[in-house]
């Protein structure tokens, strides 16, 4: 069906409505998305809407949100179920296969749709039947874990319908985890740095000293510091590259935006490691629910002998041990990124899954075998971007590739 000037919808067997629609600050139902990501089975920064609108400017180019509600998106009373932003493309793989894509880019590095908490399952076969009957017959959510509650609930949800499934770019994370921790637990998390990473900690701060970390939460300060940390930023190594936010007005107004937003609900820190009023190190980080999300990070390169950077995390990470709201938190930072993983123990798998749609999918194993081409050749040429010395995949024509959000 069609709702009358705003675009495609269907009913399921189920009663419920899937729509497609632009991503729109003006868009009606943004109510009921908003109360979805206050709640939802898997915490999602990216698909937070405040996070989505402020990255639409800069990476936004024809995505659309698939919904699932009791009612299409436009009634009043909407309740949804099923959130999903993406975009329906074609010539991936050079030929004109239809692929309904999660949206990534540089600043959205997990991509878990959101699903209503207290019906997961319904939640996403109607997502899943959604996509087939209004995008078409493949779709690949990206940056999803392979293990934990989402991993396991579409693990069943393709068994159960039968899907045809395939994983790519298979990668790791370091990520904080205190979920099953008791408070003396919590309190001995650092316990794992050995005698000598502990003597190196201790040399460097009193080689920097005096040192004053610094938390900033106040909505009325926390500008100042987010172009304080793009101002760091700028006189580093992307900044020398061309590469630095400061570069780039669209990620400039991003920053802004969201941490104006998260910042007026009081869900977003700006850390900083400072000495007689510079800033040595600085780390720009979100709140979901019981989540942080580490998504900017830098330090001062003269300084980098003494390694301000990792004083900052060590610091960073006893105030998020701290926080007893919080049950952990995601590095959103590139496979074998040593800072974040001499802190954080653990590792999360991800992938992006290849997902035939319920209905099937006859040309899934050549959809899945382009695929697996497509990451080999990005592979390979990621390599030859680090033997001539770059700074990393993105470079090399790999969108797909995990890279760093971070210095």
């Amino acid at each position: 069906m069609r709702v009358p000037g705003h675009g495609p919808a269907v009913r399921l067997a189920d009663g419920r409505v899937a729509a497609l629609r632009p991503l729109d600050p003006a868009a009606p139902w943004l109510p009921a998305w908003r109360a979805l990501s206050r709640r939802p089975f898997v915490e999602n920064l990216f698909y937070d809407p405040d996070f989505a609108l402020a990255a639409l400017d800069a990476f936004g180019d024809g995505v659309e949100v698939l919904l699932v509600g009791d009612r299409p998106p436009e009634e009043p009373g909407l309740r949804l179920v099923a959130v999903w932003p993406c975009r329906r493309r074609r010539g991936r793989w050079g030929l004109p296969l239809r692929l309904t894509m999660g949206w990534m880019h540089g600043f959205g590095v997990f991509g878990v749709p959101l699903l209503d908490p207290d019906a997961p399952d319904r939640a996403l076969d109607g997502l899943l039947r959604g996509a087939g009957r209004l995008a078409g017959p493949r779709l690949m959510l990206t940056y999803v874990p392979m293990e934990g509650p989402f991993a396991d609930l579409l693990a069943r949800s393709c068994r159960s319908h039968g899907l045809a499934r395939a994983e790519f770019w298979a990668h790791a994370r370091a990520v904080l985890d205190l979920s099953d921790r008791t408070g003396p637990e919590r309190a001995a998390y650092l316990d794992h740095l050995s005698s000598r990473r502990r003597r190196r900690l201790r040399q460097s701060a009193e080689r920097l000293a005096p040192l004053d970390f610094e938390t900033i939460r106040d909505p009325a300060v926390l500008r100042a510091a987010l172009d304080d940390y793009i101002a760091l930023e700028g006189i580093g190594w992307k900044g020398r590259a061309g590469t630095a936010i400061g570069d780039t007005p669209g990620e400039i107004a991003l920053l802004h935006a969201s941490v104006a937003a998260f910042g007026a609900r009081g869900r977003v820190r700006i850390d900083r490691l400072r000495r007689d009023g510079t800033t040595l190190a600085s780390a720009v980080t979100f709140v979901t629910g019981k989540r942080a999300w580490c998504v900017k990070i830098s330090f001062l390169e003269a300084e980098a002998r003494d390694s301000p950077g990792a004083q900052l995390v060590h610091q960073m990470t006893r105030s998020l041990i701290a926080d007893t709201a919080l049950s952990g938190a995601d590095s959103c930072a590139p496979p074998d990124f040593r800072l974040a993983e001499t802190f954080w123990a653990e590792r999360m798998p991800l992938a992006h899954v290849l997902v035939a749609a319920p209905g099937g999918d006859r040309l899934f194993g050549l959809a899945r075998r382009l695929e697996g081409l497509r990451a080999r050749v990005s592979r390979m040429l990621a390599r030859r971007t680090w033997a001539r010395g770059r700074t990393g995949a993105r470079a090399a024509g790999a969108p797909d590739a995990p890279t760093s959000r971070s210095d």
